[in-house]
């Protein structure tokens, strides 16, 4: 008897998993400027999904580099704002200095000002911005307060410098936090001298 009350169970569970077949897509072109879709990374830390992400191998190096990798495979939930290649890229010269040893305290304090405390998806700023009418600002894990704003239908987020970033492709949601990838790499400000 309990071989017939599991079948139908099985056979429900395989139907209900064909009905959100059609709402997949492996389409590259859905991921345009200024998305503010996010995908599901199911079981993944945010290591373990930057790591394959494309456009992702400079910021992972870096990350490995500044020796912050273990942040994003630890329990705390962050929200990554995620610099692609072409925007290290623009870097030149001055961001692979940046991968020196010698200069690894200046690359954990950039890569601070693009961390956030939380899970935040594009779409929970999103939200917050049509519910505050306006700019919504946060403070990254280094000291920075960043603002976000619409321009348009796209998201972007700036700092006190001047940096500005435009959220581009799609974000990923893995269990420990979100990569929410940019199109420039925030510059922070820099420290006055006396």
């Amino acid at each position: 008897m309990m071989k017939n009350f599991t079948k139908p169970i099985v056979l429900a569970g395989a139907i209900a998993g064909m009905a959100l077949l059609p709402a997949c897509s492996s389409d590259a072109d859905t991921a345009d400027e200024g998305s503010t879709a996010t995908q599901d990374e199911g079981t993944r830390t945010l290591a373990a999904s930057l790591g394959d992400l494309p456009d992702m191998a400079s910021l992972n190096g870096a990350i490995s580099a500044a020796q912050l990798g273990s942040i994003f495979d630890g329990p705390g939930s962050y929200t990554l704002l995620a610099p692609n290649d072409p925007a290290f890229d623009r870097l030149g010269d001055s961001g692979k200095a940046l991968l020196e040893e010698e200069q690894r305290p200046l690359l954990v304090g950039l890569l601070r000002e693009h961390i956030l405390p939380g899970h935040l998806t594009p779409e929970n700023i999103g939200e917050a911005l049509d519910t505050q009418g306006g700019d919504v600002t946060m403070t990254t894990l280094g000291g920075t307060a960043v603002t976000f704003s619409r321009d348009g239908e796209a998201i972007t987020v700036s700092n006190g410098n001047g940096s500005s970033a435009r959220f581009t492709g799609t974000a990923t949601a893995a269990t420990n936090g979100v990569i929410i990838p940019l199109d420039t790499v925030m510059v922070p400000t820099e420290t006055p001298t006396a």
